[in-house]
């Protein structure tokens, strides 16, 4: 039986389904063809950038029929009234040696491209032999600073996305597919 405490229901309404599991399963299978083909008689470590980006990199790092290693990194966001775009710190490090690895940074989304450049130049820091993202959507035109993405599943819009890892206000996680959210 499943308990709900009514008081701690998220606001906002699930809409229509934007892009459904299947299509998340298969273009998933598509970017580890490619991790394979680009990886291969290489040993990748695969960075994770929680939370959000938990199921997605479990599917991919399951769907890559290859040895690899994964690791993950808390990231936090904020906003200081003296920083126009807000800033960035790190919670949780890697917990592996990164020198010399080829690493690939998995994330749930790309969006300003804030968050991903502090990875980007934190990562580079430790001297890895390569780093390439993966991020399971984009959204290209909300850049403010330019990013490499070496594997995208998806590009979208402006909608609000919940589903497959991604959450407003830690629910809807769960869903195997990307919905909208109305407000």
């Amino acid at each position: 039986m499943v308990w709900w405490r009514v008081d701690s229901a998220p606001a906002g309404r699930l809409d229509e389904v934007v892009i459904d599991a299947a299509a998340i399963a298969r273009r998933v299978g598509e970017l580890a063809r490619e991790i394979e083909a680009d990886y291969c008689g290489r040993l990748p470590v695969l960075i994770g950038v929680l939370k959000s980006s938990v199921v997605f990199l479990a599917d991919l790092a399951r769907a890559i029929h290859a040895p690899v290693e994964f690791d993950i990194l808390a990231i936090s966001s904020y906003t200081r009234a003296a920083e126009r775009y807000g800033g960035v710190r790190m919670e949780t490090d890697a917990s592996m040696p990164l020198e010399g690895r080829h690493l690939i940074v998995v994330e749930d989304i790309v969006d300003t491209g804030l968050t991903l450049q502090y990875v980007l130049r934190t990562l580079g820091a430790r001297l890895p032999a390569s780093i390439a993202v993966c991020s399971l959507l984009d959204r290209p035109h909300r850049r403010i600073v330019d990013v490499p993405l070496r594997y995208v599943g998806f590009e979208i819009g402006d909608d609000f996305l919940v589903g497959y890892g991604l959450d407003y206000r830690e629910a809807y996680r769960h869903l195997p597919e990307l919905h909208r959210l109305l407000f």
